[in-house]
């Protein structure tokens, strides 16, 4: 088993699709919707400035995914990353990929300049919860708060 994580090409939306399907499923925020993720996938996709698109290849097979979106902080006065949909496939999981794959991004953003990584995670998901606090996130005084358009 040989792991490679490298930005994502537009031959791998098929398969991010799928993962993001697997990851919604287990969110009670989120609904699959193929159409809707490869939308929002290859939008990401073609706006590099907006945000990148990290995938985890097994032997080069499409084993997880991580969606780095760029936006601004203006306590910082930087630019900042907002880290979502991080996922490794079920067959691939507890081998230490996942801590590979969000470790990445996370260096990939300093050697960017940002000077934070903020993500969201299903408050009933203790496993992730857990991944993340091992990880060094903190809880944030912060409370998510959505408003449909």
């Amino acid at each position: 088993m040989k792991p490679q994580i490298d930005f994502a090409t537009e031959y791998d939306l098929p398969a991010l699709a799928d993962l993001l399907h697997e990851l919604f499923t287990l969110e009670s925020d989120f609904m699959p919707a193929r159409d809707r993720q490869l939308a929002g996938l290859q939008l990401i996709l073609d706006n590099p400035a907006l945000g990148r698109l990290f995938v985890l290849r097994i032997d080069g097979k499409v084993a997880g995914m991580a969606n780095a979106l760029i936006t601004i902080s203006t306590a910082q006065g930087v630019r900042v990353l907002l880290l979502e949909d991080v996922i490794v496939s079920a067959q691939y999981r507890a081998a230490g990929l996942g801590r590979a794959l969000v470790e990445h991004v996370c260096a990939w953003a300093k050697d960017e300049g940002m000077t934070r990584v903020t993500l969201l995670a299903d408050q009933n998901n203790a496993a992730a919860l857990a991944f993340y606090a091992q990880l060094g996130f903190e809880n944030s005084a912060m409370v998510v708060r959505r408003k449909p358009l």
